[in-house]
């Protein structure tokens, strides 16, 4: 009986699997000296962070909007997207405060494209060390037209890299239960959305933001790539993302304020940003327009909306390939003349007195 196992064992390559192969990429502190960021691009950072805060509070009545890709993949399409976009904040901004989309991990169900963090050419390779420097570039060079950043965080070993880069950061609907990603919001000095689960629940959001406002010692990595632990500060800048789930919608006023009451209970903030694509656009991106609508008309009436988020680009629609310039390839997203349009709309829409009550 043991030789047939022994047997077994050596003639089955599913139990001897080929070890897991390792590259070295730069340390982030080696990426942050060859791609540094100015003093005025520090301090645009800090500024753009604390605008955001006030928005969190309701010190600033305007309607955060975190609007841009559903990921980045091309460079020379993003700085056109981002050039527009700034151009249409410096005209809208008395109502609205404009934050760009620069994802570049993306959360995949299964398997896929992971963003260009990971894979910058598209080939199925793998380059981390050339997307790593890629990606801090162009987010870089997205800075210095002025805009304010949004990244979602999903590898905590990642997210050194482009911490300093943004104002606002989402932890998503899969990751929002996860010890790590928990630990991580407490020590990043930004304010962070916490998506609701996948099945609707606010629960675990909620759960993940009473987790980071309070200090955590855990095990992570220096600037310069050594293990060390970390004592984490603890973030009280967090709040609720709503972005549907299995089949249901939560961008209606009676699920907002179920949100913002459940948020209060907890002691965190009760004002909620409503992603308007995802669950809730029911995988019909032109459906974003009409959600962001009614949820600034709920605004309007004293919901508790801190804002909205909507994917964008150049071009309507997706592509698997890139053959499109400056059209998703992961998301289908709005176009930008939608885009555009949309803003322009809500920010009409804001225009217009309202009563607000404690949110």
């Amino acid at each position: 009986m043991t030789g047939c196992t022994h047997a077994l064992a050596s003639n089955d390559d599913s139990l001897n699997p080929m070890p897991t192969q390792l590259s070295s990429v730069a340390s982030v502190a080696e990426l942050r000296r060859q791609l540094p960021l100015s003093a005025a691009v520090q301090a645009q950072v800090r500024q753009h962070r604390q605008a955001i805060r006030r928005c969190l509070s309701g010190d600033d009545r305007r309607l955060l909007v975190i609007v841009g890709p559903c990921s980045l993949h091309d460079d020379s399409a993003a700085l056109e997207y981002g050039n527009q976009l700034r151009a249409l904040s410096e005209q809208l901004q008395d109502q609205l405060l404009i934050v760009m989309r620069a994802y570049v991990e993306k959360p995949r169900t299964r398997v896929g494209w992971k963003g260009m963090a990971y894979d910058p050419l598209r080939d199925g390779l793998g380059n981390m060390e050339l997307g790593l420097t890629r990606s801090r570039r162009l987010m870089r060079q997205l800075l210095e037209l002025g805009l304010p950043l949004a990244n979602e965080v999903l590898n905590p070993l990642v997210s050194p890299y482009f911490e300093d880069l943004i104002s606002w950061a989402a932890i998503g609907a899969r990751t929002a239960e996860s010890q790590p990603h928990r630990e991580l919001v407490s020590g990043l000095p930004l304010p962070v959305g916490i998506k609701n689960s996948t099945d609707g629940s606010v629960d675990n959001a909620i759960n993940a933001m009473v987790a980071a406002r309070h200090p955590h010692h855990t095990l992570g990595m220096n600037d310069e790539g050594q293990l060390a632990m970390a004592t984490t500060a603890g973030n009280a800048d967090t709040h609720l993302v709503l972005r549907g789930g299995h089949g249901l919608t939560n961008y209606d006023t009676d699920s907002i304020i179920h949100a913002a009451q459940t948020a209060e209970a907890a002691h965190c903030s009760a004002r909620v940003l409503v992603d308007c694509s995802h669950a809730n656009a029911e995988k019909q991106h032109r459906r974003q327009m009409d959600i962001a609508r009614q949820v600034v008309a709920q605004r309007q009436q004293q919901a508790p909306v801190l804002g909205i988020m909507l994917e964008s680009f150049l071009v309507e629609g997706r592509c698997d390939d890139g053959s499109v310039y400056g059209q998703s390839i992961t998301d289908p997203c709005l176009g930008w003349e939608q885009t555009e349009a949309l803003l322009r709309e809500l920010h009409q829409q804001l225009s217009v007195p309202a009563n607000h009550t404690r949110w």
